[in-house]
C-alpha cells in the first residue's frame, strides 16, 4: 500500500509543515509522555502530594487528548 499526500506550495505550507513534522511532534508527546511517568513512578523523597498529583493530573489530561485524537503513541 502507497499513499501520497500533495500540497499546494505556498498557500498550503502549514498543512505541509505539519504532515512533514508529525513524527517529530510525535516524539514530542513519547519523551513527555515518558517524563511524566518517570516523575510519578519515582517520586523525589521531597516531593510534595499536590506536586505528585498535578503529574498524574497533566499525564492522565494528555492520554485523554491523545485518545480523543484517535493517536497512538505506543
Amino acid at each position: 500500500m502507497k499513499a501520497t499526500l500533495k500540497f499546494k506550495l505556498p498557500q498550503d505550507y502549514e498543512e505541509y509543515r505539519m504532515a512533514v513534522d508529525a513524527s517529530a511532534y510525535h516524539h514530542i508527546l513519547f519523551n513527555l509522555d515518558q517524563w511524566l511517568r518517570g516523575k510519578i513512578k519515582y517520586p523525589a523523597d521531597d516531593m510534595s502530594d499536590e506536586k505528585y498529583n498535578t503529574y498524574q493530573e497533566v499525564r492522565d489530561k494528555l492520554h485523554e487528548l491523545i485518545a480523543d485524537q484517535n493517536i497512538d503513541l505506543w
